[in-house]
């Protein structure tokens, strides 16, 4: 065995210390053979993880491994029976990090658990129980239906006028489902199929009333629209129209028609912060002191409303009068002409021409109608519905 270890020291150190065998334990070999002349003649074993107990035994019946080779602190390579100490330790803060690293893939995998988002999105969430909820508002229902408005339907459900699988029914927040509950309302059956939502801009004509049920009410321009709805729309109920907002009989300019209640609530409400503009044609002239006292507000049902722009525009060589742009937030009853009157001047005209985001078409003439694109509902800030298709002009 001496003789071997001086063998081994003779050598060149490139024949046994590679850059990738360095640091790095022999495998355990079947056998070692040494000839007279210290050649070594060295054979690995051809899988890579051999069970030790089928490698051959040597002539004394003890298993033969190969030592450690490793150079020492002199620079000299030097045999050992047992991994270099540096390795032991690197190997043991592996196995530390790996054990680590699963503990926090763990604790990790569990916190996502328990911190899950739902199932499904909000938007999947929304179309069900917009498509596919099977009970809604007995009152939601028949407004829905057109029977009557949200108020209306209620009342007719507290004179006990609807009837529901039978039963007189006098509680507005019943659950229903128009498809499988028989609904009758003043003796006549509840359609199972609700009519699609409509959303349209109509171009209001001046002496018209923003009301139902009025003689000269804008709601009575759609007549040709409802008339040809059965052949656009074969089986499915016509939609009960009504206006959102209102523009006073002498007022003309855009609003909004539509059958849905939750529509109109969401751009109606002050929450909702929509601006609306308006073009005033002025009788007499405009002072800049006129455009102060206008841009300062006035109080309107003790509430101080103010403009939140006002604007004189160039005049227009087929016009005479003076014009005024006025942009508002707050919408309430008369509050244009108000703020005009208050700095002592009187409109010859008054028109809205601007909701939110969306204009008034300039090609929209008086009278006419034009069906609201989803790009048009996201312009008002109506942004979780979708547009129904079968609605048509």
């Amino acid at each position: 065995m001496g003789a071997s270890v001086v063998a081994l020291a003779s050598l060149p150190s490139s024949l046994f210390f590679k850059r990738s065998l360095s640091l790095t334990p022999f495998r355990t070999l079947p056998r070692l053979n040494c000839s007279s002349s210290l050649e070594f003649n060295i054979t690995f074993a051809p899988k890579p993880k051999p069970d030790p107990n089928s490698l051959p035994a040597s002539s004394s019946g003890q298993q033969l491994f190969i030592p450690w080779i490793v150079r020492g602190e002199d620079g000299k390579l030097k045999l050992q029976s047992h991994p270099p100490a540096r390795l032991l330790h690197e190997m043991a803060q592996a196995d530390t990090k790996t054990k680590s690293k699963k503990n926090k893939d763990t604790v990790q995998k569990k916190q996502r658990v328990l911190t899950a988002e739902p199932k499904h999105s909000k938007a999947a969430r929304r179309f069900y129980n917009e498509n596919f909820r099977e009970s809604q508002r007995l009152s939601k229902v028949l407004a829905a239906a057109g029977v009557a408005s949200r108020r209306s339907s209620e009342q007719l459900i507290f004179d006990g006028k609807v009837t529901v699988n039978g039963s007189v029914c006098n509680t507005p927040q019943t659950p229903v489902d128009p498809g499988r509950d028989i609904i009758y309302v003043n003796g006549n059956r509840l359609p199972k199929k609700l009519p699609p939502k409509v959303y349209l801009a109509l171009n209001k004509p001046k002496g018209y009333i923003c009301a139902a049920g009025e003689k000269k009410s804008v709601l009575s321009l759609f007549d040709d629209y409802l008339k040809s709805w059965d052949k656009r729309n074969p089986g499915t109920p016509r939609p009960r129209l009504f206006t959102v907002g209102r523009l006073d009989v002498a007022t003309t300019g855009l609003i909004v028609v539509t059958n849905d209640g939750d529509f109109a609530q969401s751009i109606s409400h002050p929450s909702a912060n929509l601006t609306k503009e308006y073009i005033a044609v002025i009788e007499g002239s405009i002072s800049k002191k006129s455009l102060i006292a206008i841009s300062e507000g006035t109080v309107i049902d003790g509430v101080h409303c103010t403009p939140d722009s006002v604007e004189l525009l160039p005049q227009q060589p087929e016009m005479s009068r003076s014009r005024l742009r006025i942009v508002v937030h707050e919408g309430r009853n008369h509050e244009v002409r108000e703020l005009v009157k208050k700095a002592g001047l009187e409109i010859h005209s008054l028109k809205r021409v601007r909701i939110g985001g969306f204009r008034l078409p300039t090609n929209l003439g008086l009278g006419t109608h034009m069906e609201l694109r989803q790009g048009d509902l996201s312009a008002l800030g109506w942004k979780t519905k979708k547009v129904a298709a079968t609605a048509g002009r």
